[in-house]
């Protein structure tokens, strides 16, 4: 009888712990879509073609997953909540329709990527990883103009 107890309580309280966690606001940006480090031309030109593919589609996921969000954040961290946005079932669903979408996209194009990039010139290629790190460079001076 006590074990039944015992389980039923913890089962219970594991619940609500669920429950509550569902409700807590979520970061409009993901903590993933931070670079580890930028490059220079010189370092890229070294890097083999296999390297530079995975460079430049990580700078699209980085790209795709912060820039429709900048008139709130530029990184990751800033909630519905820190926004003032009411965290209700609604707009919770709203964000999550989103980011989902968000994951479909880049699916679809990670997977172009990797079957048509390889076809790329190596020279575009690295201009194009170079204008991507500049791109989220500059993101990180936007915050300084509001």
């Amino acid at each position: 009888m006590n074990l039944k107890i015992i389980v039923f309580s913890f089962c219970l309280c594991t619940g609500i712990g669920f429950a509550q966690s569902k409700k807590e606001a979520k970061s409009i940006i993901s903590e993933k879509v931070a670079i580890k480090k930028y490059h220079s031309n010189d370092e890229l030109e070294r890097m083999q073609k296999g390297e530079l593919l995975t460079l430049y589609i990580e700078r699209i996921q980085s790209l795709v997953e912060t820039l429709p969000y900048i008139a709130f954040a530029t990184k990751p961290g800033v909630t519905m909540t820190t926004l003032g946005i009411p965290n209700t079932n609604d707009n919770r669903k709203i964000l999550d329709s989103q980011f989902e979408a968000t994951a479909d996209y880049l699916e679809a194009t990670t997977e172009f990527q990797k079957t048509i990039l390889p076809y790329s010139d190596t020279k575009n290629l690295i201009a194009a990883i170079l204008f991507y790190e500049e791109i989220m460079k500059s993101l990180h001076e936007y915050s300084e103009f509001h």
